[in-house]
């Protein structure tokens, strides 16, 4: 039996710590804060209850075997899964609008064919078939397995087989998402489409690799979960799922130091002055963090993938309504952006700024659970936005104005929304870096294939032997369904050592 000491209570550390619990370790988490679940949090205020982290869960097969493999009880045993249907409700930016239905090939074909015409559905459908074969190539190395010595091989490749495409006598392949949608969809709206997958993932589709297909292709092959209550109770079903595997919790502990001995890991360092030794030390925190705890040792291992740096954050607009939810109302709702290129040119350009109308995701969910009562209703806006929107003026005066705007964007989702407004409050990139610790707030993306390496991330294993790296900032990245494969891999890789090879 082994001891090992978990930086942090994020869904990867815990998905972890659960998993080596199991195997027979003694294991301790020690989390700055005051809680679990990193960015998966809830706010709650006069009988409302809000989702400040990610609000529907994708891939919850993650969390199943999470459920499977640490004791008897399935994951529905203990959180209420819903399956929303319809997936998504599109509002682009020239009025038209279509719903999409959930995990349904032959229904979204249909829906955007009679909602766009012109064989919108079809090329939309043609579309998808590609993306599982990206998706069937990249799928085991992404995901399943640590990642590979040869890193480079995934980096330059790029898996998805886009149609050549013929101008001014050259036949040029798709290397960006951008240009699988200029090139393949050649729908404005179905390039807003295919493009608000890869933005709500802080991506600029412009420079995202042709791989970002496989973004769409998750949610339509895997569907889209609403978790009762709010995506909080997964987190607080992790949780406590570690506690009856006998992991101890140590909240407000921030780790300051990581112990070296004879050329590896340990133990920790605490704020208070305590030591905390232990024969493995598990990383869920941001780059950043670890490398102040790790010193005068390269944490990253030779020839491993670069930290990604200058992602964006989100902001996020908790919406109290008098008034039931009407029903037939959509779970989810995206608001197209107005003007593409100024949205993508303040996100992801050297300005960086707030004075455009962004793309919009509004949830409305169906849940008696997060209401006072049934004559009122909660919603929650969330927009991708730069870590630093506007250095000149007064964070809390930016983000407040851009407060605004998204109520405004929303409006076309919920025409009433202000004549029903009881309060609001606002969330920014700041309170996101408060709770994970990641500076400027900045979310990590999946990690995706090809691009150079740019969207790969580092490696689960270290260059100070006994170090292992968990979450969203290492392989295989961001979002709750990687975050609990991140915890799987660093389980097999202690448990099993070098040679594990993921799952079979």
């Amino acid at each position: 039996m082994a001891r090992i000491a978990v930086i942090g209570a994020g869904m990867g550390a815990m998905a972890a710590a659960a998993r080596l619990a199991v195997a027979g370790h003694r294991v301790a988490v020690y989390e700055r804060t005051e809680t679990y679940g990193g960015a998966v949090r809830r706010h709650e205020r006069d009988g409302f209850a809000f989702d400040t982290g990610p609000g529907l869960l994708t891939l919850p097969a993650v969390y199943r075997d999470l459920f499977v493999k640490t004791g008897k009880e399935p994951l529905e045993s203990v959180v209420e899964l819903v399956q929303v249907d319809p997936s998504t409700r599109h509002l682009f930016a020239d009025g038209t609008e279509v719903s999409l239905p959930n995990a349904s090939r032959a229904g979204v074909v249909s829906a955007l064919d009679a909602a766009l015409g012109s064989d919108a559905g079809t090329r939309w459908g043609d579309f998808l078939v590609r993306a599982r074969e990206a998706w069937d190539r990249t799928r085991r190395p992404l995901l399943e397995e640590p990642l590979w010595p040869n890193w480079s091989v995934l980096a330059d490749r790029e898996p998805y087989p886009s149609v050549p495409h013929k101008k001014l006598l050259r036949t040029r392949r798709a290397g960006t998402l951008a240009e699988v949608g200029a090139w393949e969809l050649r729908d404005p709206r179905l390039v807003a489409l295919l493009e608000s997958h890869a933005l709500a993932h802080g991506l600029d589709p412009r420079v995202a690799p042709a791989s970002a297909a496989v973004l769409p292709y998750m949610e339509h092959a895997f569907g889209t979960w609403y978790v009762r209550g709010g995506m909080r109770e997964l987190a607080r079903a992790v949780y406590e799922r570690c506690v009856a595997r006998r992991v101890e919790f140590h909240f407000g502990a921030e780790v300051t130091g990581v112990l070296e001995k004879d050329g590896r890991a340990a133990g920790l360092e605490l704020a208070d002055g305590a030591v905390a030794e232990a024969d493995f030390v598990v990383a869920g925190v941001a780059p950043d963090v670890l490398s102040r705890c790790v010193r005068g040792t390269a944490v990253r291992e030779d020839g491993d993938v670069p930290p990604p740096s200058g992602l964006p954050s989100r902001m996020t607009v908790l919406v109290a309504l008098r008034g039931g939810r009407p029903r037939g109302a959509a779970h989810r709702t995206v608001v197209h952006a107005e003007d593409r290129e100024r949205e993508l040119d303040l996100l992801f350009g050297s300005s960086r700024g707030l004075d455009a109308r962004p793309t919009l995701t509004v949830l409305r969910p169906d849940d008696p659970g997060v209401v006072p009562d049934p004559d009122h209703e909660a919603i929650t806006l969330t927009a991708t936005v730069p870590a630093h929107a506007d250095r000149d003026r007064p964070a809390s005066e930016v983000f407040d104005d851009h407060a605004d705007k998204l109520i405004t964007a929303a409006e076309r989702a919920v025409p009433d929304i202000r004549e029903r407004l009881l309060w609001h409050e606002v969330r920014v990139p700041a309170d996101i870096a408060e709770a994970t610790g990641a500076e400027g707030g900045a979310v990590p993306a999946p990690a995706l294939a090809a691009a150079e390496g740019r969207l790969l991330h580092p490696s689960n294993t270290t260059g100070l032997p006994g170090l292992f790296t968990v979450g969203g900032w290492s392989h295989p990245g961001g979002g709750l369904p990687h975050a609990g494969m991140s915890g799987a891999l660093v389980a097999g890789l202690i448990v099993e050592g070098p040679e594990f090879r993921g799952s079979q």
